[in-house]
């Protein structure tokens, strides 16, 4: 059963719900994008290298995909690869080692977890399957809206137990994750990994905005918990 509000200690009044993206902050995608590389029929290093090229472009990720297949439909050819017995998957080795311990610490210390990223359906029922230490799981195909849409965002904000302002998302991109979070009055924490972060820690917005910059997620319960502490 999860925490609810009667549960929340006066230490933590500032934030009481952390809400985590999935790909490249709970997930390494490292192996699913492999297997697009695959499914395309480009050699693994060159489909990464052009990813990280249109990242760093400021470019929209699915257009990797155009310039390998011009005309490329990603729900589709998602579908395609279901069909020919290669649907998407991730399991728990796909996992960033510091995720189930970070998790478990932050419920552990009285706060709502959720879990909430542009992901399928099917992603979503792996994520359950997954029985991960959160409250809250759902996805943007759930919502049929995804990231960096403000409604979005409007849809943690109702799942979660309390107002915008308390709940803390946590995510690897400042486009789609840290800038829409922070226009709707969340506070944020950019995790530095996967090729977003990395190709977008510098960026004066990377600095600026997020209310945490972390390199592991084992960082947050203490970060959490000293920021809670300044407003006793």
């Amino acid at each position: 059963m999860g925490n609810t509000c009667s549960d929340w200690p006066t230490l933590l009044n500032m934030i009481r719900a952390v809400v985590f993206d999935v790909g490249e902050c709970l997930v390494d995608e490292t192996r699913e994008y492999g297997a697009w590389a695959d499914w395309l029929g480009v050699p693994r290093h060159t489909f990464a290298a052009m990813f990280g090229a249109v990242i760093a472009q400021g470019r929209d990720y699915r257009e990797t995909f155009q310039v390998f297949r011009p005309g490329f439909d990603l729900y589709e050819e998602r579908e395609k690869r279901a069909g020919a017995g290669q649907p998407e998957h991730f399991d728990d080795s796909d996992l960033y080692s510091d995720v189930r311990p970070s998790l478990a610490a932050l419920r552990d210390a009285g706060l709502w977890v959720g879990i909430a990223g542009n992901q399928t359906v099917r992603a979503g029922g792996i994520l359950r399957s997954l029985d991960l230490p959160a409250d809250f799981i759902a996805t943007s195909d759930d919502w049929g809206v995804s990231k960096p849409d403000p409604a979005f965002f409007s849809h943690v904000a109702d799942a979660a137990p309390c107002p915008a302002e308390e709940i803390l998302y946590v995510g690897d991109r400042l486009d789609n994750d840290i800038r829409p979070a922070d226009k709707v009055g969340m506070k944020t924490a950019l995790v530095r990994r996967g090729p977003w972060a990395t190709i977008q820690w510098d960026e004066p917005d990377a600095v600026a905005v997020p209310t945490f910059r972390v390199h592991s997620l084992a960082e947050l319960p203490e970060l959490v918990a000293s920021l809670s502490a300044e407003e006793r």
